[in-house]
């Protein structure tokens, strides 16, 4: 099958935005072409392969969001969707610097479009102990690495941004032995993985595309965490209908203010939120709704133009 390769050119704070608008509007994958995550995963030598700083030179200022779709009758209509839509974002998310929001247009086959993404996904650290790799790589642990091997499925994000690796901060400083947690948009499951390793007792992972599920789900078996991962399709806190000690969503800013209410009823008393995807431009925005629901001993973690916050019930 022919496949059309759609790159939308954006910023890194609205990769995760246009990313999800092309998934919306019938994608097969997409893939995240960012410099900044280039020089995020510089590590000293011997910890693992440096990316040559020529690559990131190569890529340019602009962040390239790339979508695949097959070449079928609908594709004309989808590219008039794509358009309207970027247009509408324009409007929506006025107050975020999105880029040129432009579009380009090639052709990829089976082959080339498998091949090329996994050339540029290696091993990298989240975290201090978390290690995340793909299941091709071959990796050698050093002491103290916590392994969680991912295949993307090519429609979900790889753990490469910061948000994610925000996260696995938090969750390794909260999450203690034998707690329950809720990753709510776990997508390819590593933050639920992550979670596991850290050692959580029970974990429910949630998302709403079916397709996330799946992938999460055989991420959860691969990495041998069946027992203790449970992955469910639902939209946000539908189909959470327990407590936990901490529930995790790495989302966007006005997903997570939205949330801040309502997924009190899901913490234990004392757990912990913790929630990411927070761009800076919105972080007071996200910040009075956590103080109006009435979160306190809030640990706030930034990097780059990202932010996460773990903030207690």
């Amino acid at each position: 099958m022919d496949w059309l390769e759609l790159t939308v050119l954006t910023t890194t704070e609205g990769s995760e935005l246009v990313s999800q608008l092309l998934i919306d509007a019938g994608a097969a994958g997409t893939a995240i072409e960012d410099k900044n995550d280039v020089a995020l995963n510089q590590r000293p030598e011997g910890q693992w392969d440096i990316i040559d700083e020529e690559i990131a030179r190569r890529m340019g200022d602009d962040v390239k969001v790339k979508a695949y779709y097959a070449m079928d009758a609908r594709i004309t209509d989808t590219l008039a969707r794509v358009e309207n839509e970027l247009a509408a974002l324009k409007v929506r998310a006025a107050d975020l610097p999105l880029g040129k929001l432009e579009t380009q247009i090639s052709n990829v086959d089976d082959e080339d479009w498998a091949e090329s993404w996994k050339k540029q996904y290696k091993p990298f650290r989240l975290g201090k102990h978390m290690v995340v790799k793909p299941g091709w790589e071959v990796y050698e642990a050093q002491e103290g690495d916590k392994i969680i091997e991912i295949d993307p499925g090519m429609a979900f994000g790889t753990g490469t941004h910061e948000t994610t690796g925000m996260c696995v901060e938090l969750i390794e400083q909260y999450m203690q032995p034998g707690m329950k947690a809720i990753d709510i948009g776990t997508g390819t499951g590593i933050l639920a993985i992550a979670a596991a390793l850290q050692g959580a007792g029970d974990v429910l992972a949630t998302d709403l595309d079916p397709v996330a599920v799946r992938v999460a789900a055989e991420n959860v078996r691969v990495n041998g965490f069946d027992s203790v991962i449970r992955t469910r399709e639902g939209d946000l806190l539908q189909a959470v209908n327990e407590t936990a000690d901490i529930v995790i969503a790495n989302i966007i800013a006005d997903v997570i203010a939205m949330l801040a209410e309502p997924v009190r009823a899901h913490i234990e008393d004392g757990g912990m939120f913790i929630c990411s995807g927070i761009a800076r431009e919105r972080s007071a925005f996200v910040l009075e709704a956590l103080n109006k629901a009435g979160y306190h001993s809030l640990d706030i973690r930034e990097k780059g133009e990202w932010m996460a916050i773990a903030a207690r019930k």
